[in-house]
């Protein structure tokens, strides 16, 4: 008599699983970026353009942040590591994506800010977009993880939490009187927002 293995429906953290994952969510990142410099150079009114930016902003951090996880199918230790690996690809083929298009534009498509601050180094602030995009995939795999004890770890049910604890985050710093742009002040609220819900969703675990 045999027997057949069924295949497994959770935890995917095989390679092509991962490195397919990660050059969609790359390919995605670098669509929102064209994406936002497109409204920050078109859009009339700076108030349409702030607004149409955290849109964009918000949305590419839901996408980073949920959709390894769900590629995955994080359930476990091996899922949840598989999505933060996705987010790390992801951020790599991003890197690579702007530096080459960086060279071969005729156009600066946006300021290189970073230099003074590096101490003349372009080249300092790419590990700190890895622990960033590493981090939001991993973190957003907890709160799937989380989220799947529960019930259907939809999308939905995943972000929509995250998303109004950023939106509390936010109200609560702007009348503490921070001063940031409003999409960087949303996608710094939102990561918050995240990293708090994940944990959380660790500690139910345990």
């Amino acid at each position: 008599m045999s027997t057949s293995v069924a295949p497994a429906t959770t935890d995917r953290a095989d390679f092509r699983t991962v490195v397919v994952g990660g050059t969609r969510l790359g390919v995605l990142t670098v669509a929102a970026v064209a994406l936002f410099l497109a409204v920050s150079r078109f859009v009339p009114g700076l108030l349409a353009q702030r607004v149409l930016e955290t849109l964009i902003v918000l949305a590419t951090a839901v996408a980073a942040s949920f959709l390894p996880a769900r590629w995955t199918a994080a359930r476990r230790a091996d899922g949840i590591a598989g999505a933060a690996a996705t987010g790390l690809v992801g951020t790599l083929v991003f890197s690579v994506a702007d530096v080459t298009l960086r060279q071969i534009l005729p156009f600066k498509p946006y300021p290189w800010t970073w230099l003074a601050v590096g101490g003349g180094s372009n080249w300092w602030w790419l590990p700190l977009w890895w622990m960033l995009g590493t981090f939001a995939a991993w973190m957003g795999a907890y709160v799937t993880a989380g989220q799947a004890a529960r019930g259907e770890p939809t999308l939905t049910r995943c972000a929509a939490p995250v998303m109004a604890g950023a939106l509390i985050v936010g109200t609560v710093a702007r009348l503490a009187g921070a001063v940031f742009p409003l999409p960087v002040q949303a996608g710094a609220a939102f990561t918050v927002s995240l990293a708090g819900f994940a944990v959380a969703a660790l500690v139910r675990t345990r």
